[in-house]
């Protein structure tokens, strides 16, 4: 196994337990309520979890030092994961796993195409080229296919 193919199975990984989250908090959603009440049991039980795994792998925490460092825009990113799973659990029980999921893996691939293309946020820069506009258009291609649904 080459180095980035280890790279290449953890993407996959993390890929591939989305569908079973959203479904998981979808089917919480029924005994808990709203979408968001959802979403802070969900990063409740990460944060615990992510906690237990630095405390068992002996992982310090950040410095004090380390944290001030950064720029308030940093921190955005715990309410842009809040968004991504408010907005699953909210339109999951209406369109469906699979049109949920595909809606958002095209808009991460749009998103994706232009912070990779322009480097922003400090991400290594990767030209937007036609093979990978063209890859970024047959996700939204497939994307259609499986919101034409016939009943």
């Amino acid at each position: 196994m080459n180095g980035r193919t280890i790279y290449l199975l953890a993407a996959l990984a993390g890929g591939a337990v989305l569908p079973i989250q959203v479904a998981l908090n979808t089917l919480l959603r029924r005994y808990v309520g709203e979408p968001m009440q959802v979403t802070f049991v969900s990063y409740l039980v990460g944060t615990l979890a992510s906690l237990a795994i630095c405390f068992f792998a002996q992982y310090p925490l950040p410095t004090t030092a380390a944290l001030t460092q950064t720029s308030w825009w940093m921190w955005v990113g715990g309410c842009l994961g809040t968004l991504y799973v408010w907005s699953t659990i909210f339109a999951t029980p209406k369109i469906g796993a699979a049109l949920a999921l595909s809606l958002t893996i095209a808009g991460q691939m749009i998103a994706a195409l232009f912070l990779d293309h322009y480097g922003a946020l400090g991400l290594t820069k990767y030209v937007a080229s036609p093979t990978r506009i063209a890859g970024v258009v047959f996700v939204v291609l497939g994307v259609s296919l499986v919101a034409y649904v016939k009943r």
